[in-house]
C-alpha cells in the first residue's frame, strides 16, 4: 500500500493487484510496530503519518538487559534525538494506508494476480506479497528459509504505573521478551509485548488462561530483573494472544526484467530489534527513488529495465543483510547456554554500554534501516 501511494505521488500509473485491498483489517489484531525516523519520514511525505501520530507512542528510552548482569541504555536526549523510536498500531496503520489508497491518484483496483500469469499489462512488476509469495516461487526465485524453532507471541497489555516512554528487552536464553510502550487500550499506560519463545513454550502460553499468561510474564520479568516489576506495576492481559513462526530468510534474487520484490517477500528476520517493517518501508522509499532518478537522467529506460532495477538491489542488499546478520547473531549467542559464551555474551552487553560511539553507530542503524 505505501509502494502504491508513493509511486502515485510521483506520477506512475499503479494497477493494485489485491482483491481485499480495501477491506478492513482484523479487528482482533494485536500487534505493534516500532517505526525508525526513515519510515516516519516516508509516511509523513504519503500524509499518513499525522493520523496515525494519534495510533502511537513515542519511545524515549530503552532499556536492555541480558541474562547474566549484561545491560545497555539507549536514550534518545544522549543521542540528541526527539525520541528512538514511535510504537504504532498495527491495524491503525493498515487502515490509514487503504483510506488513502481509496483518494490517490493513478490507482486503479484489479484482481488479484494468479501465480504464474501475467496479470495487467506494466512496465514493472513490484511483488510485494510477503514471505509466502506465489509469484515469487512461480519466477523461480530460490527463498533460503531458516526456522529458529521459536514463534513470536504477541499481546496488548494494560500496566498499573505509567510507562513513560521506556521500552524494555531481557535477552533470558532461550527466550527474549520486549515490552512496548504504548497508548492503547490505556493511554500512557499500556505495552505491546512481543516474546519470542520455542515453539512447545508458545503452544502453552496460547493454551493458558488469562491470569496464568500474566503469572508467566510476571514470573520471566521477575527472574530478568526483579526490580522491573515495581516500576511496571501491575500487568493484566487487553487483548488476545497471538502467535507465528519466526524464521531467518532471504531471496537469492531481488529483481529481474520487469520484476521487482520488495519487503517480507525479499527478506524475513527475527523481531528483536523491531526492523522488519522499517526495512520493507526503506525497501520502498529506495525502489521510489532509484525509479525517480531513472526517469529523469535517463528517460528512456522503463521503470521495469532490468539494470535500473539492479541498482534498487545493490542499495538495499548491504543494509538489510547486515540487519539479518545482527539479529541473528543476536538470537543465536544468547541461545547458546554454555557458561563461558554466557560471560562473554553479558560482558560484551555490559561493554557496548560504556562505549558511547558505538552506541550512536547502533541507533543510527536502527533509525535509518
Amino acid at each position: 500500500m505505501s509502494l502504491a501511494l508513493a509511486l502515485s505521488a510521483e506520477g506512475f500509473s499503479v494497477a493494485w493487484a489485491r482483491a481485499e485491498a480495501f477491506s478492513a483489517p482484523r479487528s482482533t489484531d494485536v500487534r505493534t510496530y516500532a517505526l525508525n525516523a526513515r519510515a516516519i519520514d516516508l509516511l509523513t511525505r504519503l500524509r499518513v503519518w499525522p493520523a496515525l501520530r494519534e495510533w502511537s507512542a513515542p519511545v524515549f528510552d530503552m532499556q536492555i538487559r541480558g541474562d547474566d548482569g549484561g545491560a545497555m541504555h539507549f536514550s534518545a536526549w544522549q543521542q540528541h534525538l526527539t525520541e528512538l523510536a514511535w510504537i504504532v498500531d498495527a491495524g491503525a496503520l493498515e487502515r490509514l494506508l487503504s483510506e488513502a489508497l481509496r483518494f490517490a491518484p493513478r490507482v486503479e483496483v484489479v484482481p488479484a494476480l494468479q501465480a504464474g500469469q501475467p496479470g495487467v499489462p506494466a512496465d514493472l512488476l513490484a511483488i510485494c506479497e510477503g514471505k509466502h509469495s506465489d509469484t515469487r516461487r512461480a519466477l523461480g526465485v530460490s527463498f533460503d528459509r531458516q526456522e529458529y524453532g521459536h514463534w513470536g507471541v504477541a499481546a496488548r497489555l494494560r500496566a498499573s504505573r505509567p510507562h513513560q516512554g521506556v521500552a524494555r528487552q531481557w535477552f533470558r536464553s532461550p527466550d527474549v521478551l520486549a515490552l512496548l510502550p504504548f497508548n492503547q487500550p490505556e493511554p500512557d499506560a499500556s505495552y505491546g509485548l512481543v516474546w519470542s519463545v520455542p515453539q512447545p513454550r508458545a503452544q502453552e502460553l496460547l493454551a493458558m488462561s488469562s491470569a496464568d499468561v500474566e503469572a508467566a510474564l510476571s514470573e520471566a520479568i521477575a527472574q530478568s530483573q526483579p526490580e522491573a516489576l515495581a516500576q511496571l506495576g501491575e500487568l493484566h492481559l487487553a487483548s488476545e494472544v497471538a502467535s507465528w513462526p519466526l524464521a531467518l530468510a532471504q531471496a537469492d534474487r531481488w529483481s529481474g526484467p520487469g520484476w521487482v520484490l520488495l519487503g517480507d517477500a525479499a527478506h524475513q528476520m527475527h523481531p528483536l530489534a523491531g526492523q522488519g517493517l522499517n526495512l520493507g518501508l526503506a525497501d520502498v522509499d529506495t525502489l521510489v527513488a532509484v525509479l525517480r532518478e531513472a526517469r529523469a537522467q535517463e528517460p528512456w529506460r522503463t521503470a521495469g529495465d532490468e539494470r535500473v532495477l539492479r541498482r534498487y538491489a545493490r542499495r538495499r542488499e548491504w543494509p538489510t543483510r547486515s540487519m539479518a546478520q545482527l539479529t541473528d547473531g543476536m538470537l543465536q549467542l544468547f541461545a547458546d547456554p554454555r557458561g563461558p559464551l554466557k560471560s562473554l555474551r553479558n560482558g560484551g552487553m555490559s561493554l557496548v554500554e560504556r562505549l558511547g560511539p558505538i552506541k550512536t553507530w547502533l541507533v543510527g542503524r536502527a533509525l535509518d534501516a
